[in-house]
């Protein structure tokens, strides 16, 4: 617990920690995101989603920081300006989609610049819309020039085992080749290996001089769980599930109920203090 008393960082998932299931920033998350700069503690983010679909979140959080899309993919300046990127091997990106495919759930891929789509009625796509604040482009069906270029596949669908069991399909079929974790309960999100949310910590160690053993992470899902092996100080959400609380090394309330201000006023700035 003593390395709480030198945070001088904090990296927060966004969907289910940051904001609330309605995808909304409370008054709450906006104040401690000030008293967090006030302490002299930066704070960034890191998402499945694209990084313009965290745009809405730069000027009410105040962000300063590298922001960190595509669960790492792709990683910019608050201007939205690229620092670094991270394109699957095109020969990957074939298997993955093919292996999304057969397990009969729905694909999805990003580029830096696009979200792909065969069919605009699928499930989740209008929330997704929403979520993101831009419209998918609707393909007959995914070339591959659209795979030459791809920084994240995602696998889509309700059937919640089915997600899971083609997270472990992809994990043991892929390898070293992509890092898979589900993002979302029924999002399974495939990127390149070196785009996942531990390789997030280390480059933001890096890219800002701050030892891992001084960053905190915050998340829900079990793709948060990298970046809580990576990072000095962890704590998951109250919504997460028993096995992603078990792997952080404190619990907070849920994201309908201030988890995120909760804890970065009891667990990261009463630290600070301290």
């Amino acid at each position: 617990m003593s390395g709480r008393r030198d945070i001088r960082l904090l990296l927060a998932d966004v969907d289910g920690t940051l904001v609330t299931q309605d995808k909304v920033l409370t008054e709450a998350t906006k104040a401690v995101a000030r008293e967090l700069r006030d302490a002299g503690i930066i704070l960034a983010i890191t998402s499945g989603r694209p990084p313009r679909g965290m745009s809405m979140l730069i000027e009410p959080l105040a962000l300063q920081s590298a922001i960190a899309g595509f669960n790492g993919g792709v990683l910019v300046k608050p201007d939205l300006s690229v620092i670094e990127s991270h394109l699957l091997d095109p020969a990957t990106a074939k298997q993955i989609l093919k292996l999304i495919l057969d397990h009969g759930l729905d694909a999805w891929i990003y580029t830096q610049e696009e979200w792909l789509i065969r069919n605009e009625q699928a499930p989740h796509v209008a929330r997704e819309t929403w979520t993101v604040k831009f419209d998918a482009r609707v393909v007959t069906s995914f070339t591959d020039a659209h795979l030459a270029h791809a920084v994240k596949i995602v696998g889509v669908s309700d059937d919640l085992d089915l997600v899971a069991a083609c997270e472990k399909a992809a994990q043991n079929a892929l390898g070293d080749k992509a890092s898979a974790a589900r993002s979302q309960p029924y999002y399974l999100d495939v990127t390149h290996p070196k785009a996942n949310k531990g390789t997030v910590v280390t480059t933001l160690s890096k890219l800002l001089s701050i030892p891992p053993e001084q960053i905190a992470t915050m998340g829900d899902m079990p793709n948060d769980v990298l970046m809580f092996n990576k990072s000095g100080f962890s704590i998951a959400m109250g919504n997460s599930s028993d096995e992603v609380k078990a792997q952080a090394s404190a619990v907070t309330d849920s994201n309908e109920h201030e988890g995120f201000a909760k804890a970065v006023r009891t667990l990261v700035l009463r630290s600070a203090v301290a």
